[in-house]
């Protein structure tokens, strides 16, 4: 196991009480991939961006009227170090470190980094959960086999989940390539374009037909270009047209009270000077997950 991260910079600077190992049922794993970035860049400094961004996310959340970081104990790894190896074996070594975790029995969040580095925890989930739906929020589909000479980029990470599994439900998706779609149709895979929900084809009661597609336990791999640029603009491929925020925390929320979230990442943040606002927001992001996670049933 790495080090952990003291009050003055773990998530949410939480005191040791509640943010050791022992006494933690949350763990934050920072992944700081970036090997595959296409466009924009930036996701290596996401983890540390967020973590900087949460200490001024408040403790109590209104929806649930907790202060889940004091109930649970959240705690945070030192980073993961993916300095001068390959992009597989950066994944491995997320793999290991996830699948070390979940085997003590902690709910794990991973911080990324580009989509990329979300292979690892799914599969370490979906070992532990067989019958698992993977929820993968997204402006795009990921499921080219290939991109760019390399079976492991960013553009192919939900291909790589579906050598898997072939229970994946896309949401906000509006950039693809046609071998993505046909892949989509191929495979079955649920798919709601964002443009269907915006034009309201799929009926005032989307979120209700998204929750049908999921099976009991639910992990979340959040891409934050799946929100709409005008909410997170600091990402590497942002998309127009995207999910906003309160849509998207109610289809959270509603995860959250009908089904079991098990785990969750959100990647794909690029820190930008100019808008600073968005590693905030992606913090907030990640405590409203968790307290939707984590919500009385």
């Amino acid at each position: 196991m790495i080090g952990i991260l003291s009050k003055s910079n773990n998530f949410l600077g939480i005191g040791s009480k509640h943010s050791s190992y022992p006494h933690s049922q949350i763990v934050i794993v920072s992944a700081p991939l970036e090997k595959t970035v296409s466009y924009g860049k930036g996701t290596a400094a996401a983890p540390k961006a967020i973590l900087k961004a949460s200490h001024y996310v408040e403790f109590y959340d209104e929806e649930t009227k907790r202060e889940l970081c004091f109930e649970k104990g959240i705690c945070t790894l030192a980073s993961l170090n993916f300095n001068k190896i390959r992009v597989d074996e950066s994944l491995n070594k997320t793999y290991k470190l996830v699948k070390e975790i979940l085997e003590d029995n902690k709910f794990v969040v991973t911080l990324g980094g580009e989509h990329t580095v979300s292979y690892a925890p799914v599969k370490v989930h979906l070992e532990k959960y067989p019958r698992l739906s993977v929820l993968q929020i997204d402006a795009h589909s990921d499921l080219r086999d290939t991109y760019e000479g390399t079976k492991y980029s960013h553009a192919c990470v939900m291909a790589r989940v579906a050598e898997h599994t072939k229970n994946i439900v896309q949401v906000g998706i509006r950039a693809q390539a046609a071998e993505e779609a046909e892949f989509i149709k191929k495979n079955k895979i649920n798919t709601f374009y964002a443009r269907d929900i915006r034009q309201n084809k799929l009926g005032r009661d989307w979120k209700k037909k998204v929750l049908s597609k999921l099976n009991k336990n639910v992990y979340i791999t959040f891409d934050v270009d799946g929100l709409d640029p005008s909410v997170i603009p600091a990402t590497g491929t942002p998309e127009p047209g995207g999910l906003m925020w309160d849509e998207t925390m109610d289809l959270l929320k509603l995860v959250g009270k009908e089904r079991n979230i098990v785990g969750f990442d959100v990647v794909e943040l690029a820190p930008n000077k100019h808008h600073t606002a968005s590693d905030f927001i992606t913090a907030k992001l990640v405590y409203k997950i968790l307290n939707y996670a984590f919500i009385k049933k």
